[in-house]
This record gives C-alpha cells, structure tokens and sequence, in this order.
C-alpha cells in the first residue's frame, strides 16, 4: 500500500515522476522546433499556414506540460522550486516571456488588421523556439554545473549574482544543452510536420531539415556527453547528508545505474533511427520512434542529476546549501496524499491519446484551409 511506503522510496518515486513529465515535455518541444521552421523551411505563405496550423493543435500541451513540471517540483520539492525561482527568477521569467508571446502569436497572428502584423509574431514565435529553449537547457544545466546561492538557517536564499541566473548562459556545458535542444527540437518539429501534413513539397524539405538539423545536434551532443563522463560532481553522503566534491561523479552514476546506460543508449538509438528513417527510407512515422528517444534521454538525464546520492541543484558558493532528492523534499504525509492523487494521471495521459487521436487522424492538407474550417485555424 502507498501509505506503508518509507519516506526515501516516495522521494524516489516523485523525483521519477517529475523526471517523466520533464522528459514528455522534451519530446513536446517539437511545437518549439516547427515554429522555428517557418524561416527555414516554409517557402510561401501556404506552407506557413500549413506549419502553423498543424502545430497549433498542439502548443497548449507543451505550455501545459511545463507547467506541470514545475508544479510537480514544487510539491514534490518545495525547497528547489523556492531556491530556483526566488533566485533565479530572471532566467525564469524570461522563459514565461517566451511562452506569453508564443500564446499570444497563435492568438492574434492572423487576425484581421492586427497592431503588429503576421511577421512580428512570427518572429515571436522564433524566439520561443530557440530562446526559450535555450534558456531552458541552460536551467536545466544548472543541475548539473551548479548556480551560486547560499541558504541560511531558514532556507531563504541569497542569490551571489546580480543577474539572478542568467549567468547560466555563461556555461559552455548549459549553452551546449541549450543549443542541443534547440537542435533537436527543430529535428522533432521537421518529423512531425512530415507526419502530420499532405503537401509533398513542403515534405521533401521537412525530410531534409530533420537530417540536417540533427546533424547540427550532434557537436553539441557531444559536448553534453563529454561534459558528463569527466565533469566533477557533487556527492551526497547517504549517511550525514553532507555534500562534496567528487571527481567523474556522473560516470560513476551510470556505472552504478546500468538501467540509465539502457535508457541513455535506447533512447540514441530512438532519435537516430526516427531521422535516418525519414531521410533515407522515406517514412512518415520517424517522430514516433525519435520521440520515444528523447523522452529516454531526457530519463537518464534527469537519472543522473538526482539519483545515487547526487545533489541535482549544487551550490558553488556554498556546498552544504546544495539541494538533493532528501533535503528538498516534502513531508512523507503530503508525498503520500500526492502519489493517491498521481494515480489519475495513467487516465489523463489515456485522454490526451485519444484526443491526439482524433485530431491527427487525417493529414492536414492545403484543402482543409479553405472556407469555414480556415476560420478557425491560425
């Protein structure tokens, strides 16, 4: 029963479940990746129209899936989501600012005589799929480079930067995860649109942005990599909870965690197979295959960043203020009242199927964006 669960296993369990949601929040970032799109690949305004309304079916769910990850980090984690966003509020809201603009561009983008005109939301919605993804890889790159705070006695927090963690940036090893994102969110924006749309033209082009967009990927995957088999990390002691230095901590995790060498591999293997499918075998499907990739990535990823005694938000300026999966988390009463209500969700992700089902099941096509149906598209 969930109620005899010990206080470690429900941490482990809720840093797991924020880790899924964080990852389908990767695989969702295809949105992102489709808007950037319509300067590259998009040669008229059809296709645009077509870019546009086959991903906007879907933004809310990527804004949506955002939000719940933060929210489950905030219940589940209170005093990481309290640390983060208390001190680091200005990359933060930079990224809210990303999302406001994105929502706002859907909204109003083909409306008749707006302010702006359509290129100045599309411009907007350039920057939330590479800004905003930017700075999102940056953040999550502090889990593992760490950010400058101090907690006090109270866990308030005194953030040691004037910049209040747009510092983040300044990282080779954030901005490689960064530009990685924004890189393979282009590559699953491509495969989703060549999945989604009916045009032949505009699918030709999708198949080789997916190629050569993964191509770009691959430095700065690289990178990322590189950066985690030598890069030092910070050890939590499973006894005192004192944290220190330890030299090539995150390889020491994968070789005591084999299953997230499975997933990291797995999940590779995913994205690979779901582009060359696309640009070499003519498959419509590779988005399938190299979305399940990268919600296995973003597995092992946040694997690595939490699990195995790790500090997944490190203090540079104060070891012993660095937050771990023990320190930052909940009370075993609301953990436990959260994991009853976390067993709904098996039927929400079960809706969300089946209303992608039915909104994806035809192609889109330049026909459907005429007469009355055209009206409601963006």
């Amino acid at each position: 029963m969930i109620g005899n669960l010990d206080l470690i296993t429900l941490q482990n369990i809720w840093w797991l479940i924020a880790s899924v949601v964080g990852s389908l929040f990767l695989f969702l970032t295809f949105v992102q990746g489709g808007q950037t799109l319509l300067f590259t690949t998009a040669k008229d305004d059809l296709e645009k129209s077509l870019i546009l309304n086959s991903i906007g079916r879907k933004w809310e769910l990527t804004f949506t899936t955002l939000v719940l990850f933060g929210g489950a980090l905030f219940a589940a984690f209170p005093l990481f989501y309290a640390t983060s966003f208390g001190g680091a509020y200005w990359v933060w809201m930079l990224i809210l600012f990303t999302f406001v603009v994105q929502a706002v561009s859907f909204e109003y983008r083909s409306k008749p005589d707006n302010l702006l005109g359509a290129k100045t939301y599309e411009v907007f919605l350039l920057l939330n799929g590479s800004l905003g993804l930017l700075l999102i890889g940056a953040a999550v790159g502090t889990f593992f480079t760490g950010s400058r705070f101090v907690l006090n006695t109270y866990n308030s927090v005194a953030w040691q930067t004037p910049v209040h963690g747009l510092e983040a940036a300044l990282n080779p090893f954030n901005v490689s995860l960064g530009l990685f994102l924004v890189f393979l969110a282009r590559t699953l924006g491509a495969l989703y649109l060549l999945n989604n749309i009916d045009y032949a033209p505009l699918a030709g082009r999708c198949r080789r942005a997916a190629w050569f967009n993964f191509l770009c990927s691959l430095p700065f995957l690289l990178g990322v990599l590189g950066g985690l088999l030598f890069m030092d990390g910070f050890a939590a002691d499973p006894a005192t909870g004192k944290i220190a230095m330890e030299s090539g901590k995150y390889l020491h995790n994968l070789l005591a965690m084999p299953v997230v060498v499975l997933l990291l591999l797995a999940g590779l293997v995913g994205v690979i197979y779901g582009v060359v499918s696309a640009r070499f075998l003519n498959k419509e499907c590779g988005i399938w295959a190299a979305g399940l990739g990268t919600v296995l990535v973003g597995l092992a990823i946040f694997s690595l960043a939490g699990y195995n005694g790790t500090a997944f938000y490190p203090s540079l300026s104060d070891l012993q203020s660095s937050l771990t999966i023990r320190n930052a988390s909940s009370s075993h009463y609301t953990l436990t009242a959260m994991t009853y209500v976390a067993l709904a969700v098996p039927f929400v992700i079960a809706y969300i199927w089946y209303v992608w089902r039915q909104m994806d099941s035809r192609k889109l096509s330049p026909g459907e964006l005429d007469g009355e149906y055209a009206k409601e598209m963006y």
